[in-house]
């Protein structure tokens, strides 16, 4: 089983002036998770998932720091056959031990349907910001590498795709936590493949 089908090619890291490397391309230093089956890196990339096998449940490797305000880019591709083809990236989440593996907190979604909104996973399970579908259509890359970013700053959040923003959002609930762990996530049920690369973070605070 080849989890890399499709995401051989890999561009260099190259961190601005303010921002610093989460993935160095060639090992899972700071960072947890099942890097036994689920996540594997080869030239440059991280990758999760299978398609010649259903992911049994959703999936996260996560940072072994906890970031609050910050602008996280990334580049991610995802791929899939059959069934529910997802993925995201948390931020400002925490680890829960039931159901193991999965976490609590916000995600920047990735999937058809939802590229590039706002879910609050295992909290209040909802979608809290969806972007225009006319701007994903013009935006959005399909089966190629995308530009992610996640700018958190205090309680308004922005992401971007491919440079362009897609969800402007402000919390209102004041028991929500601004901090957490960041997790890269393959959802589970369905047969696909995400790769994760050029991973950089530049903290506001």
């Amino acid at each position: 089983m080849n989890l890399l089908y499709g995401c051989r090619l890999s561009n260099k890291n190259i961190s601005g002036k303010h921002f610093m490397t989460l993935f160095d391309g060639r090992t899972f230093n700071g960072w947890e998770g099942d890097t036994i089956k689920t996540w594997q890196i080869k030239d440059g990339v991280i990758t999760g998932g299978s398609l010649s096998q259903e992911v049994p449940e959703n999936d996260f490797l996560v940072t072994s720091n906890i970031y609050s305000d910050f602008k996280l880019r990334l580049k991610f591709k995802l791929t899939g056959n059959q069934g529910f083809v997802n993925a995201g990236v948390q931020f400002r989440s925490q680890r829960l031990t039931n159901p193991p593996n999965e976490m609590k907190g916000y995600q920047g979604d990735i999937g058809a349907g939802y590229w590039a909104s706002l879910y609050d996973e295992s909290r209040r399970n909802i979608t809290l910001a969806m972007p225009d579908s006319t701007l994903i259509a013009k935006t959005l890359k399909p089966d190629d590498w995308n530009d992610f970013e996640i700018l958190a700053e205090g309680n308004r959040i922005r992401i971007f795709l491919n440079g362009h923003q897609t969800i402007d959002y402000k919390e209102t609930d004041p028991n929500i936590p601004q901090s957490g762990y960041i997790g890269l996530q393959i959802h589970g049920g369905g047969k696909a493949i995400v790769c994760y690369k050029d991973i950089l973070i530049e903290k506001l605070r």
